[in-house]
């Protein structure tokens, strides 16, 4: 009896050392992934300076902002490598090289994704600011322990700041947690806390995912070669020729310093902008027949293919929320891999579930990217400071912190939520789910109508010609007759 308890106390052991050394390699390789991101974009002025207590500091907040987006690079990569996980178990469910992957080892990554979450945005990030914007406090000695000091202390009292307002909150919500005692700090009120996050985060999703799903067909139209019928190349390039022959004589007139007023720094900018685009477009030129007329009617078609399937999807899960109630989102403690597919189509339906995850995380980075507020957030390759880099890292960790519950509210996928992710005070409520579903499949549609509608009428005034009008004629006035009469004068 003894000894099958040292057996069985060992292999406990030994199946935790492997699925720490799993999860360790897992987030190297993402740490390493973020890095190499994060370097392309930063600005290298401020990690090349003469003062090296500022390079000092750049570095350490990259090295956190790098933690913060292999974090978020995880969190959307959880829900997909889970639901493929149970696939891959389903179809060698005996074979000795897959004993590695089982239930505990992938809520030991849901749970570490969560502790990471709440570490990254409660504490690194604003620590990582306050460490750029500091400077130590006045009659201190200068240096960079100094301005660890006073990061340590604006985010301690940020910290009560936001606590105090959970307090409040959850008193005038919930007067029971209200009276909760400090020491359940951990307990309810981060919890607490990162359930409001989470709540706006999967706000944003709402707002950022139908409008970036509408965006995906000019973005991936303006990477691929259309056809000849759709776009004029040589005009283009002939145009985008003459503004970099213009820029060049600018660049020349400013360097012998006959233009005074000359700004040199941004016409040299725009000058590098446009040469890159005059390249595009020369390589585009060189495409071959088959990249031109069947690489992009095949993109569009299978961008309009996903969206659809995801309005549908969202429509029956509506359905079924009215009809049965284990269609809410809900959390639980063991996920039980290897049973039963999460997908009524089997393994095929399960890899559908993963690319719509990760078609919907792109739609919503395209969509927030794309929105006025947060344009100006765009990161540039080798021109994005440093405030930049650490507001992108905590809007990317929110975003895709909640898009594995994001999933589960539409119905796209049947995995529920591990861990603390089903924690959420939220999700239990019927009129919050039902409401985000229908908002999230009205705002899709309609975006997506309009998208659809606008883009055929602006290709088809660009195929007939009629863009050429002039200013003072309305094209969006000009009727469809005429449309079709010019297309046909132009077949006879």
């Amino acid at each position: 009896m003894e000894t099958e308890d040292v057996s069985v106390r060992e292999q406990l052991f030994h199946n935790r050392v492997r699925e720490t050394i799993i999860c360790v390699l897992l987030f190297s390789c993402l740490y390493i992934l973020s890095y190499l991101i994060l370097t392309h974009f930063r600005k290298n002025a401020e990690f090349v300076t003469d003062d090296t207590e500022d390079a000092t500091v750049n570095r350490i907040a990259l090295w956190l902002c790098t933690f913060t987006l292999s974090v978020a690079v995880c969190a959307v990569l959880l829900l997909p490598m889970s639901i493929l996980s149970n696939e891959v178990l389903l179809i060698f469910p005996h074979s000795y090289y897959m004993q590695w992957l089982n239930g505990s080892l992938i809520r030991g990554l849901w749970n570490l994704v969560f502790l990471f979450s709440n570490l990254s945005l409660v504490f690194l990030m604003p620590f990582a600011y306050f460490f750029t914007e500091s400077e130590g406090f006045a009659g201190s000695k200068k240096g960079v322990m100094a301005r660890v000091y006073e990061a340590v202390v604006l985010l301690l009292l940020l910290a009560l700041l936001v606590l105090g307002m959970v307090w409040v909150a959850s008193a005038l919500l919930r007067d029971d947690m209200a009276r909760k005692s400090f020491y359940d700090l951990w307990e309810y009120y981060l919890p607490y806390l990162y359930s409001g996050i989470s709540f706006l985060g999967v706000l944003l999703l709402l707002l950022c995912t139908p409008f970036g799903l509408s965006r995906m067909f000019s973005v991936t139209g303006s990477l691929l070669v259309k056809p000849r019928l759709l776009e004029n190349i040589e005009e283009t390039l002939s145009c985008t020729s003459f503004e970099e022959d213009s820029l060049s004589r600018k660049l020349n007139c400013g360097s012998t310093s006959c233009w005074v007023q000359l700004n040199v720094e941004d016409v040299r900018k725009e000058y590098q902008t446009v040469h890159s685009q005059r390249i595009a477009l020369e390589m585009r030129k060189k495409a071959s027949p088959w990249q031109r007329n069947l690489v992009y009617p095949l993109a569009m078609l299978l961008l309009l293919a996903l969206t659809v399937m995801c309005v549908l999807m969202v429509c029956f899960n509506v359905l079924e929320l009215l009809l049965d109630d284990t269609a809410m989102p809900r959390g639980m403690e063991d996920p039980h891999l290897g049973m039963a597919s999460f997908s009524m189509f089997g393994s095929l339906g399960a890899a559908v579930q993963a690319v719509l995850i990760l078609y919907l995380m792109v739609s919503s980075l395209v969509g927030f990217y794309s929105s006025p507020l947060f344009t100006s957030l765009l990161p540039r390759a080798q021109d994005t400071n440093l405030t930049q880099i650490i507001a992108n890292c905590v809007s990317l960790l929110i975003l895709s912190s909640a898009l594995p519950v994001f999933s589960r509210t539409l119905g796209i996928t049947r995995f529920d939520l591990l861990g603390d992710f089903g924690r959420y005070n939220w999700l239990g409520n019927f009129y919050i789910v039902f409401l985000y579903n229908m908002l999230f499949a009205g705002l899709t549609s309609a975006s997506l109508i309009k998208t659809v509608t606008w883009a055929v009428q602006r290709e088809l005034i660009r195929a007939f010609g009629l863009h050429k009008l002039p200013l003072t004629v309305s094209r969006s006035t000009v009727p469809f007759r005429l449309l079709l009469a010019s297309g046909l004068s132009k077949i006879h």
